[in-house]
Formats: C-alpha cells, sequence, structure tokens
C-alpha cells in the first residue's frame, strides 16, 4: 500500500482534501457539480471523483437525483455536537453578562442557513425570555441573525435569503431584501442589532456578532420591551459589546 502524502502543515494530504471540499459545498449553498468542485479547489477531476466517492460512502456527502453532491446527514450530528459544546464553554460569560444587565442572554450561530441557539441564561425576573436551546430561526427575522448577517459579505447574505426566503414571524420582521440590507448597513455601523418584536411581539433583542469566531455566531440579550426601552438599549449594548469581544478573546485555540 502507498503511504499517504503529507499536507502543508504535516497532515495527511487526501483527508486535507476532503475537507477542504466539505467547506466547499458549504460554501456554495451545500450542494454543487463535480466540475464544480474542481473549479473551486483546483484539484483534478479524478481525484475530486475519489474523494467524493469515499465521503458519499461514509455518509458525510450525498448524490442527489440531479446528479449534484450535496452536504450529508451524518454531518449534522457532528454539526450540532460541536455548537453545544460552544454553548457550554461560552456559559460563564453570559451568566457574568446576566448579573450585570438582569435579562436573559442568549449565544446563537448560523448554521446550513439558520440562526441555532446554543446556549442560554435566564433572568431572575419572574417575566422573563425563554429560548430552547437547540431552536432554529431564519436569520432575517432574529436580532442575533441580522448581527451575523451584517458581518458576512453582501452576495453571501443575498444568496442565503434566496435559499430561504423571508417569510415574516410577525408583522414587524423584515420581509423585503433591498430594506434589510439597509438595516444590515445601521448594524454594521453602529455595532450592534436590535430585534423590535421581529420574532416575537413584545419582545426586544440586543444582539451583538462575536469578532473572529469559527462560524458566524453572536451573543444577546432578551427581554420585555416594556423593560429594554431605549434608555435601556443604549446602556445594555455596551455591555453586550463588551461581552462579544471577550468571548473572542477566549475562543478555544484550534
Amino acid at each position: 500500500m502507498a503511504a499517504e502524502k503529507s499536507g502543508r502543515d504535516g497532515g495527511v494530504q487526501s483527508l486535507q482534501r476532503a475537507f477542504e471540499l466539505l467547506e466547499h459545498l458549504a460554501d456554495t449553498g451545500g450542494e454543487a457539480s463535480l466540475s464544480e468542485l474542481a473549479t473551486l479547489s483546483g484539484l483534478p477531476m479524478p481525484t475530486i471523483h475519489r474523494l467524493i466517492r469515499t465521503l458519499v460512502s461514509l455518509g458525510y456527502v450525498r448524490q442527489n437525483t440531479n446528479r449534484h453532491y450535496a452536504l450529508g446527514a451524518r454531518l449534522i450530528r457532528l454539526g450540532e455536537n460541536a455548537s453545544m459544546q460552544f454553548g457550554a464553554w461560552a456559559r460563564p460569560l453570559l451568566v457574568e453578562l446576566v448579573e450585570e444587565v438582569g435579562e436573559t442572554a442568549n449565544l446563537a450561530v448560523l448554521e446550513r442557513d439558520e440562526v441555532v441557539y446554543v446556549a442560554q441564561v435566564p433572568s431572575k425576573h419572574s417575566m422573563r425570555m425563554f429560548t430552547e436551546v437547540g431552536r432554529r430561526l431564519l436569520p432575517h427575522g432574529t436580532g442575533v441573525g441580522k448581527a451575523m448577517l451584517a458581518e458576512l459579505p453582501a452576495d453571501e447574505v443575498t444568496s442565503l435569503l434566496e435559499r430561504t426566503g423571508m417569510p415574516a414571524y410577525t408583522e414587524h420582521t423584515f420581509t423585503d431584501a433591498d430594506a434589510l440590507a439597509v438595516e444590515l448597513k445601521k448594524i454594521a455601523g453602529q455595532g450592534y442589532a436590535l430585534d423590535e418584536a421581529e420574532q416575537e411581539l413584545g419582545v426586544r433583542c440586543i444582539a451583538v456578532a462575536i469578532p473572529g469566531a469559527p462560524v458566524p455566531a453572536a451573543v444577546s440579550v432578551s427581554g420585555p420591551s416594556g423593560r429594554l426601552t431605549a434608555d435601556a438599549v443604549s446602556h445594555i449594548a455596551p455591555v453586550v459589546q463588551k461581552i462579544a469581544d471577550r468571548l473572542s478573546q477566549q475562543l478555544p485555540v484550534t
């Protein structure tokens, strides 16, 4: 048996290439043809065919009826477990955020075009917000989602919205891509996003993207609109930004 070639960093070259193909599939929205993967990766077609065949046999890639290849179901368990571990790691800073502002703190990531809540620390108020860990929502209708979208290139946002659509969660949800684009520019300029009853009536959320996270991620504070007034937002937003920066600085080393 021939020995595996080493990659540039001393790793196994075929393993490195296989993961790169998975990332290329994710970058295209989860589906691509062999020729598209060859263009994206720069690898010869026989190499791509061999790697894809192996990934299909393991369940990490599947072949659709249109002969395009897509991310496989076996990746779901890996992604969900990694997301939950990320949430557990961040929990101490979420506890600190709740203690400082008195409202519920959340951590979410962008996974397969959806916002996934991976951690939450509830406030001590009897009336408080509760979002089930593991819940999935479309990003255009949430504060954390808009905070993450504001960090992405405009063409990536456009492609994502074309795939997901923009259904309304409430009468306040953004359902027009142009209006959302204006909102995202505003978010990028001020450094935080607001959910003004866009996902749930009577609820306001302040969200900040986590710089340098391995996947798009955001931390947020949510509560009843009656408590999270405009004046409260002006005091809480800098605290959420501070926690997002600390999360960024303390990201696990990979």
